[in-house]
């Protein structure tokens, strides 16, 4: 038992407490996402939701996926954390469109000023989420036990104080848990549903409406896919960098040469996640006033998870969001300037060049790793379609389920490792070291 990771851990007094911190607040999540808001008739929302075909089904799935079945059971965690990443998505835009935003950004507590306005950001996009969801409500038949006014009013208010609370809970797990808070929410919520997904395939198979050969074929693509996100996540492509002698005060620094490290897919999975943040806004309003008015009705067929449109632009979503997220944290003329002010230089580029070589590697880089990352995210379609798999199975198969999954753990078992070598024990891993997907 000697050098064992998991005693090492129970050992180090403040990693457990964070371990235990962040397993007590993940729990406290799974438990509201079962709490109904007040107002609703659980059994009349199962009725209608078992009752639905077709393309609203699909947005129901997808919807309640990705919100941990906080949907289905209209709970007070029922938009999950999505608006809050919605409004992370508008103000990282208005910071690179406004200058005086940039500049407010660059300020000395301006990165704080700029976070208080995405969460006063996120509770009005919660409100204007949550009202639909109370027209949605509406729709369905003796779904609602209260009248109408007060419904409306006490929904809006618990919903958008859900969706608070979480991003609260996240902000607290990432200064007092382990890992990054939001993605640990998505994630939980994710894992939550394999359960359900995988009974409902051994249902399927044992019903004979899956053939056993096609869920061994897909399960082993499975684990290969598994194997290249890894790798895609952890690999880097170095660029040299010489730093010549120079005097810092009375002291002079000797040459040494070092790397920056590129990642192949420097913005991990922030597209695809922004990218369904972006899709699931404008789904949740159309589902809702679907029935009221024409266009968003036809809007909400056409944009259907599964359909061609929705794919097409789901992919372009994230190859957009992969080019501008990487311009955001890694920018050229920032990094090219703290080089020079340094006195460094990349072997064989001149000062002046710099700028130059660095955005073509970027743009070498980016282009592969968003293409990898689209394909990533159309391959729950690819499983339904041409195997028949159930929803939630395919969804787990690819898509931002399943880099969430890999990405986070990778992120999380980096932070236990880097805690237990602070410590002086080994790692998690006997050879080598976990690498985070973070830059």
């Amino acid at each position: 038992m000697a050098n064992n990771p998991f005693l090492d851990i129970l050992r180090i007094k403040d990693l457990r407490d964070r371990i235990l911190f962040t397993a007590l607040v993940l729990v406290i999540f799974r438990l509201g996402a079962i709490l109904p808001i007040p107002g609703i008739d659980l059994a009349a929302l199962r009725l209608y939701f078992a009752s639905q075909q077709g393309a609203g089904a699909g947005i129901i799935e997808y919807l309640n996926f990705f919100s941990g079945g906080a949907f289905l059971n209209f709970s007070v965690f029922m938009l999950g954390i999505m608006p809050y990443i919605s409004m992370s998505i508008i103000m990282q835009l208005l910071v690179v469109v406004f200058p005086r935003l940039k500049k407010i950004q660059e300020e000395e507590g301006g990165k704080k000023k700029i976070q208080r306005w995405t969460r006063i950001g996120t509770i009005f996009v919660s409100l204007i989420q949550s009202y639909t969801v109370t027209i949605y409500a509406n729709q369905i038949p003796d779904a609602i036990t209260m009248a109408h006014l007060p419904y409306t009013l006490l929904a809006m208010l618990t919903v958008t104080t859900g969706t608070i609370f979480l991003m609260w809970m996240g902000e607290q797990i990432t200064q007092r848990g382990v890992g990054n808070g939001i993605s640990l929410i998505i994630f939980a919520g994710i894992v939550a549903r394999m359960p359900n997904a995988f009974v409902e395939l051994v249902d399927r198979v044992r019903a004979k409406e899956l053939n056993p050969v096609f869920v061994i074929l897909v399960f082993a693509m499975f684990v290969g896919v598994v194997a290249l996100v890894i790798i895609e996540q952890q690999g880097q492509r170095k660029i040299p960098v010489h730093y010549a002698k120079r005097v810092v005060g009375r002291r002079m620094y000797g040459a040494q040469s070092t790397y920056i490290p590129f990642k192949i897919n420097p913005s991990g999975v922030i597209p695809v996640i922004f990218a369904s943040s972006v899709l699931t806004f404008p789904i949740q309003i159309a589902q809702s006033l679907g029935q009221r008015v024409n266009w968003l009705g036809e809007l909400s067929y056409w944009l259907q998870p599964g359909g061609a449109p929705y794919i097409i632009i789901y992919a372009l979503l994230i190859i957009f969001f992969a080019y501008f997220y990487t311009q955001v944290t890694l920018n050229p003329i920032e990094i090219s300037k703290q080089i020079r002010e340094n006195g460094g230089s990349v072997p064989g580029i001149r000062s002046d060049k710099l700028e130059e070589y660095l955005n073509r590697i970027l743009s070498r880089i980016i282009l592969p790793g968003a293409l990898f990352l689209s394909f990533i995210a159309i391959i729950p379609t690819l499983v339904q379609h041409f195997f028949n798999f159930p929803v939630q199975v395919a969804y787990l198969m690819g898509g931002t389920s399943l880099l969430m999954i890999v990405g986070v753990d990778l992120d999380t078992m980096a932070q236990i490792e880097g805690h237990l070598r602070m410590h002086h024990h080994e790692g998690l891993v006997k050879k080598g070291r976990i690498r985070s997907r973070n830059l």
